[in-house]
């Protein structure tokens, strides 16, 4: 038991934290090697991905919000099947942003929902970084 909390505190103390945060330094790393001057994930561009509307996959306009509302707290329902959807940000859900091959899942399947297509590396970070800091 005192081995594991020791590792524990070693991973707190050194900044380790959810699995999310493993994911998002790995597309940080993607991003900086694709392009050296990159900085950083943004929540202002990552709230314009969310919130933008564009002729989906379906043929209709549609934003990430259109099925999980602009406040992320609340439960938001999917467009095209009525199924309630529970809340997004991760301070309103524990749940969400903690498994990461989900989040790479819906990530896919969102961005092709609304963009036609799947999102760059950047456009995933910045989405992540809106989500986790509403």
């Amino acid at each position: 038991m005192k081995k594991v909390l020791t590792v524990l505190g070693l991973m707190v103390t050194l900044g380790f934290s959810a699995p999310i945060d493993g994911y998002m330094q790995s597309l940080a790393n993607e991003a900086k090697k694709a392009d050296p001057s990159f900085k950083g994930f943004d929540a202002v561009s990552g709230k314009q991905i969310f919130t933008s509307e564009h002729i989906g996959k379906k043929g209709q306009n549609i934003s990430c919000a259109s099925c999980h509302t602009n406040d992320l707290k609340q439960a938001g329902k999917n467009t095209f099947t009525a199924k309630v959807i529970d809340p997004l940000s991760p301070k309103a859900n524990k749940e969400r942003l903690s498994d990461v091959k989900n989040v790479e899942k819906w990530l896919k399947r969102n961005f092709n929902d609304v963009y036609k297509r799947e999102g760059t590396v950047v456009e995933k970070g910045d989405v992540l970084t809106y989500i986790k800091n509403y």
